[in-house]
């Protein structure tokens, strides 16, 4: 980090890691910059010393002149740009571009593939800032600051696109919480025929075949087993890798009803894999096998951990169609949705393998599974 921030800086700027000792000056900052909405002597305590934070300040004539803080989530690729700050008498300096690039720097270093921000809707100075440095709004939180106004959310790849990205399978977005894998189906499905065009129903018809698991709160969704015998019943050739073997997720819920149910459920769907004759490993999904399914034209259904998108450590399906180098090229169902649910844009990215294999460990006994896929023969 500090020989990336050294390069941006300038004689006069410099740039580094925050340091314990930075506390009183940063408590003063934020109460000079922000006139709500600002940082407690708390927080910014535990953001000096948290492994998932990273505090950068940004010193002129021996003075704190600014500081970004970016967070990071375990098993995700997205980092957070939580707060960027410069003061006021110290404009003009560039010290805002020079925090934001090294935001961007401390999120590569860390393996992340994307850096997210929000920001007033009416900081039209910053907003300016982040379209000229590549970011793009794809959604907005309602009243999220303490004068009511909404903030508007950026994002920015932190790496060039791939070419592989131009021309992507389609992409279907899951219209409820619980339908990712339904909807990593229909994009194997349109995958493996580009004519595919699924009616709205099409996707809770597939969460009725595959579905197997109950949550916490709400409905559930589909584990492995379920998944495969689907996309076999539909046309497809899938063969699972599972670090384990199931039932999985009983730990979702509580009642000893639903977990009867579950296993019930699952072994069914074991008994089903079998009479079709899919191949089962039970061992994780590597890099080696996702490398090689790729490199031979195939695609995969791929569990990982809901930190990438809710925050939560629940389980998630994504379709990942190729790579590009040691990036896993990937559609994420949980596409952000406008007010009539369409997705605003394909959740797409190109996402380095260190990361996406921290994504693709999920629970105390890091779970892996996916379904990797080839097209069954022509009709």
């Amino acid at each position: 980090m500090r020989t990336q921030m050294a390069h941006q800086s300038t004689p006069a700027v410099r740039l580094r890691k925050a340091a314990p000792a930075d506390l009183e000056a940063l408590d003063a900052l934020e109460h000079r910059v922000f006139a709500t909405d600002h940082l407690s002597r708390r927080s910014l305590r535990h953001f000096l010393a948290a492994p998932t934070a990273e505090v950068i300040v940004a010193e002129h004539d021996g003075e704190l002149a600014g500081t970004a803080i970016v967070l990071f989530r375990p098993r995700s690729s997205v980092a957070r740009l939580y707060s960027i700050a410069v003061a006021p008498h110290k404009g003009g300096r560039g010290v805002g571009p020079m925090l934001l690039a090294a935001a961007e720097a401390v999120a590569v270093e860390r393996g992340c593939g994307t850096i997210r921000l929000e920001v007033h809707e009416t900081n039209a100075t910053a907003i300016s800032r982040y379209r000229k440095s590549g970011y793009r709004e794809f959604g907005r939180h309602p009243r999220y600051y303490e004068d009511g106004g909404d903030a508007l959310r950026f994002e920015k790849p932190l790496a060039p696109a791939p070419a592989a990205l131009e021309a992507p399978p389609p992409y279907f977005h899951q219209t409820t919480e619980f339908t990712c894998g339904p909807a990593c189906i229909m994009m194997a499905l349109a995958w493996a025929d580009r004519s595919f065009q699924p009616a709205p129903a099409f996707e809770f018809q597939l969460w009725r075949d595959a579905t197997t698991i109950f949550l916490a709160s709400g409905l559930g969704g589909c584990e492995v087993y379920g998944l495969a015998v689907t996309l076999k019943r539909r046309g497809l050739e899938p063969e699972i890798h599972a670090s384990r073997k199931g039932p999985y997720f009983l730990e979702t819920v509580n009642s000893a009803d639903k977990r009867r149910v579950m296993e019930v459920t699952q072994a069914e769907f074991r008994r089903e894999a079998r009479a079709l004759a899919i191949p089962t490993h039970l061992t994780p999904a590597s890099e080696s096998v996702l490398i090689h399914a790729f490199d031979e034209g195939k695609v995969a259904i791929v569990l990982i951990s809901g930190y990438q998108n809710a925050g939560r450590g629940q389980p998630h399906w994504v379709f990942a169609f190729g790579r590009d180098g040691r990036h896993i090229l990937l559609h994420d169902p949980a596409a952000n949705r406008d007010e009539h649910g369409k997705a605003i844009a394909p959740e797409t990215y190109a996402v380095p393998w260190a990361a996406f294999e921290r994504m693709t460990r999920l629970g105390r006994d890091r779970l892996s599974a996916a379904i990797v896929i080839r097209k069954g023969p022509a009709r």
